[in-house]
């Protein structure tokens, strides 16, 4: 039926988002991609941007495994840095139907503090909905 794209970090295996793919599984999505930007989590100042990158990818391919668990299309990539620019070059060359941030709650999360989802409505053709940690919130472009 349709495609969501997930963008997601630190928060991939997080209950607010499991409960968002339930929800969309429940309304006939029936393939999810997921894009983990290679954003540094909990290194401080410094950090390695290999160690970074393969840090992503085990979140990704744990993630992936657990969707298609669900009965469902899922495949994905570990993007640039900016969330913005990973989504952007995710969808080169796919059509989705969504665009689901999921990212920490607003105070702690970098993603809120830089706009991100505001960002993304305005480089996106699709509604960009927000999941965060502790509650939920969407809209549309």
């Amino acid at each position: 039926m349709g495609t969501a794209l997930i963008v997601a970090n630190q928060t991939l295996p997080s209950q607010p988002l499991a409960d968002a793919i339930a929800e969309r599984i429940r309304s006939g999505v029936t393939s999810f991609y997921v894009v983990v930007p290679a954003t540094p989590i909990g290194h401080g100042m410094t950090w390695d941007e290999e160690t970074t990158r393969q840090e992503a990818r085990e979140r990704l391919g744990s993630f992936l495994t657990h969707l298609r668990g669900q009965g469902v299309e899922a495949d994905g990539e570990v993007g640039d840095r900016d969330p913005v620019a990973a989504v952007r070059d995710a969808l080169r060359g796919r059509q989705v139907d969504e665009v689901v941030v999921s990212t920490l709650p607003p105070g702690i999360s970098r993603w809120l503090g830089q706009d991100i989802p505001s960002k993304l409505r305005h480089n996106v053709s699709v509604p960009v909905v927000v999941v965060y940690e502790g509650a939920a919130a969407g809209a549309s472009a």
